[in-house]
């Protein structure tokens, strides 16, 4: 009941005819109840995948979205197999829910048009779709209107009802409550399909008995089984003749990024069901490339886990995926059976159900954890939002990636330094705290800033390497210059507490940096001093400062959650 209008919607969406939304649904469900490891799962066609086909589509036309789910499938296929599920950890949480937020608002704005009766083709591109729908405001139709708009607040209605519907007993509770919670939640589940059952009546009783049709409908969809077929690898469209070559020409930058959403979409969701259980990206993946290699047979458009239709799953307490094969084979009957009644949907209906959801699906909660959490990862989150909407998603989710990756190059460009000094004698002693792991960007930023720091000439500088993790040959490198320059400043240089891996890198090729780290205690500082100042008193004043600034530096450290 949800599945059903939702692939014919989708199938809107992606701007080919409605069975092939229906085709999609039947291959996920039978082939992940063999491979997959989600009870929870729905595997079918998604908004996200809709979204992707739909400028290919328009060229190519509905033999296009089929080659893409075939080489969809063989580059997910591969990725299992290769064990690259560590690609997804490269997107980020703002910049996955900026795509999710910009996707969502985009595929919402491409059905404006149809939920005000607006005939003629809708161009692509946001701006360019906003454009168009001012112009024609003038050709709204009012009983689509009227039907669409009543649908959106009929649904959004739904959904928030929902939050007193539970299908779990609650002792607190009379029984009589209880039952109601479940009606009320069957009900509110079952919104789209009301919806669309209620469009399908009002234009059945139009046609049948006012001889009218007030509202624009979806027209005829093709009844039957799909034809169990290879996918085209070669197509002609609008007396355009494509061949293979040609159609990866055409797909360009989506043979990538369709698998690679496709994966980042199903893991996400597998995660969000999984309940405290291990997720192994590698099964999840050879499940989903099967999964679109052998929808591809069918005439479906690429598919992937449907976050949506799983949480009707787990809301409706699915025990096995047993559930995905069961709604397969609802849509094989309702193809056999129901197929007629299709034509009787109102394309307003079916768009005020896009709508919704995408309106459900918009992140823009994740502003206000974003705020609360780290201000900074809003600049990712809407710099992907931005690009998605006004560019192209694929070039949206590179920029808000890269946007991202930037301010991780610049944290390890800039990693912390904390500097402490004290008098000894009329003598000055620094003390430099380094943190985090050390790469090349960083390894002029701190011999820089140790050098600016420190001035004093004929003065000692401790650089306290307990927190360094690891360490780069260039970073090494830069700290022999270190000790060359304090040289010419008559300034003694030690490095103290560097674990046993990064004082290797340091002194592998640079045996002159050997005898400057000291690990150990304190007193072993107190004695190089010692050795260094020939003065005992001086060294007594030396020990109680020294601990006395450590004490301090780890006080400071521990406020910063070192």
């Amino acid at each position: 009941m949800t599945e059903i209008p939702t692939g014919i919607s989708l199938s809107m969406i992606a701007g080919i005819p409605s069975q092939y939304g229906l085709y999609s649904g039947i291959m996920g469900g039978i082939t992940y109840v063999i491979f997959g490891g989600c009870k929870d799962i729905n595997v079918g066609p998604t908004s996200l995948m809709s979204v992707f086909v739909r400028s290919k589509v328009a060229v190519m036309g509905p033999q296009g979205a089929l080659a893409i789910t075939l080489l969809s499938g063989i580059s997910i296929l591969m990725a299992g197999i290769l064990r690259l599920g560590f690609l997804v950890d490269f997107f980020s949480f703002p910049v996955a829910s900026g795509f999710t937020t910009a996707a969502a608002i985009s595929i919402a704005t491409s059905q404006l048009r149809q939920l005000f009766g607006i005939t003629g083709t809708s161009p692509d591109g946001f701006i360019d779709e906003w454009k168009s729908f001012i112009g024609d405001i003038g050709k709204v139709r009012m009983w689509d209107s009227l039907l669409g708009c009543a649908s959106v607040l009929f649904l959004i209605g739904l959904r928030e009802l929902r939050k007193f519907g539970s299908l779990k007993n609650k002792p607190e509770w009379s029984k009589n409550r209880n039952i109601l919670s479940k009606v009320i939640f069957y009900f509110c589940l079952s919104g789209n399909a009301l919806a669309v059952i209620t469009g399908i009546s009002i234009a059945y009783i139009a046609e049948q008995y006012y001889n009218s049709t007030p509202l624009i409908l979806a027209g005829q969809v093709d009844g039957g089984l799909p034809t169990f077929s290879l996918p085209p690898f070669s197509i002609t469209w609008n007396n355009t003749y494509f061949n293979f070559s040609d159609i990866l020409s055409e797909y360009g930058s989506l043979l990538v990024f369709c698998p690679l959403i496709a994966i980042l979409e199903h893991i996400a969701i597998v995660k969000a069901f999984s309940k405290g259980k291990l997720v192994d990206p590698t099964q999840e993946m050879l499940a989903l490339g099967i999964a679109n290699v052998t929808s591809s047979f069918v005439q479906s458009m690429p598919v992937t886990g449907s976050f949506t239709r799983s949480t009707v799953n787990n809301a409706s307490g699915v025990r096995t995926t047993m559930a995905g094969l069961i709604t397969s084979c609802g849509i094989i009957i309702a193809l056999a059976l129901f197929s007629g009644i299709f034509k009787y949907i109102p394309k307003t209906t079916l768009a005020a159900v896009i709508i919704v959801a995408m309106f459900y699906l918009c992140h823009l909660s994740v502003i206000g954890v974003l705020w609360r959490t780290k201000k900074l990862d809003l600049i990712p989150f809407f710099v992907a939002v931005i690009s998605c909407l006004l560019l192209s998603l694929e070039y949206g989710i590179i920029i808000g990636t890269g946007a991202n990756l930037l301010f991780v190059l610049y944290e390890s460009a800039r990693p912390k330094l904390y500097f402490d000094k004290t008098f000894i004698r009329d003598q000055m002693v620094y003390l430099v705290c380094l943190k985090g792991s050390l790469h090349f960007p960083s390894a002029e930023y701190i011999r820089y800033k140790i050098l600016k720091q420190c001035q004093e000439e004929k003065s000692t500088v401790i650089v306290d390497g307990e927190f360094v993790r690891t360490m780069d040959a260039t970073t090494a490198n830069s700290f022999k210059h270190l000790l060359e320059d304090f040289e010419v400043r008559n300034i003694k240089l030690m490095f103290w507490n560097f674990n046993k891996s990064v004082t290797d890198i340091c002194t592998g090729d640079n045996k002159v940096l050997i005898e400057h780290f000291k690990n150990g205690a304190l007193e072993d500082l107190v004695e190089e001093y010692r050795s260094f100042n020939n003065d005992n008193n001086g060294c007594s004043h030396f020990s109680t400062v020294i601990q006395t600034r450590t004490r301090f530096k780890y006080e400071l450290l521990h406020y910063h959650c070192l």
